[in-house]
């Protein structure tokens, strides 16, 4: 565990600090990110020793409940924030509350806006889903040597805008593995091949908790599976409710408490006497 500073000046504890990014692409080693949308699954990432997590800002107090001590990042949705004016609030309110970088789909301007302030910021390239309608759908891209070299070129816009990292979505694997030795950016590669400095899945994908789950993505559990259980039995316990209070079964003398009999007394003479 490092010592850090958070943007706010909180002194605490992480596992990775960007530095640790850096030295571990120079000699190879690949990091791990999943995502987390709350305390219970942060936690069960953080005690799986996964590197990172990635979780939207909103829900980044409570993810940071689950992992303490977990490098995070707060991802600005782009819906959430319009105005530069409205992305560089969000991303020092993230800060302040001790997210160790965010990530931004917008603008280089924006990047820059935000790194200008002191905090760690990445950016998105490649496949941006919030792009697709640009790029003809949703596809894999980098497939030719010049969209390759355009996320190249991507890359290094970010870089000299302050980004330190960015995530890397749906590019050719051969194309990132030749492209990322002309970067300095941490790249998180999630259905970009094992190229990327980081690989990155959803939570719910690893778990098997996705019915019709991407191209790219792998389970190791069984999550739907459970899920429909869980949905079946709950539906079985709702309609035994239902019943149960039809027939009167529900509720029962268990389920109540009765006055003292002879305050019970007092009220029904109190009540007859207004009737």
């Amino acid at each position: 565990m490092k010592k850090i500073y958070t943007y706010g000046h909180a002194l605490e504890e992480r596992n990775l600090t960007i530095a640790d990014m850096h030295a571990n692409k120079a000699v190879g080693r690949k990091m791990t990110q999943v995502t987390a949308q709350n305390a219970q699954e942060a936690e069960i990432i953080a005690d799986q020793d996964i590197d990172m997590i990635i979780t939207g800002s909103d829900w980044y107090p409570d993810v940071r409940r689950g992992a303490p001590n977990t490098f995070i990042t707060a991802a600005l949705f782009a819906g959430r924030y319009i105005t530069n004016e409205e992305i560089l609030a969000g991303a020092i309110d993230a800060a302040m509350k001790g997210a160790d970088s965010v990530l931004t789909p917008r603008s280089l301007d924006v990047v820059e806006m935000i790194a200008n302030q002191g905090i760690a910021v990445q950016g998105h390239v490649g496949m941006v889903p919030s792009k697709s309608i640009q790029l003809g759908g949703m596809r894999t891209v980098g497939k030719t040597a010049d969209e390759a070299l355009a996320v190249l070129e991507d890359m290094r816009r970010l870089e000299d805008a302050g980004a330190f990292g960015c995530e890397v979505e749906c590019v050719a694997e051969d194309a990132l593995a030749a492209i990322s030795k002309h970067t300095s950016l941490i790249t998180n590669s999630i259905g970009a091949g094992p190229a990327g400095d980081v690989i990155f899945l959803f939570f719910e994908d690893i778990c098997g908790e996705t019915e019709n789950p991407p191209r790219h993505a792998q389970s190791w559990g069984d999550g739907a599976a459970i899920r429909r259980q869980l949905d079946q039995e709950r539906r079985k316990a709702v309609k035994g409710f239902k019943d149960a209070v039809a027939s009167g079964d529900y509720p029962a003398q268990g389920h109540v408490v009765s006055m003292l009999a002879e305050e019970k007394d007092k009220l029904l003479e109190a009540l007859d006497k207004r009737a």
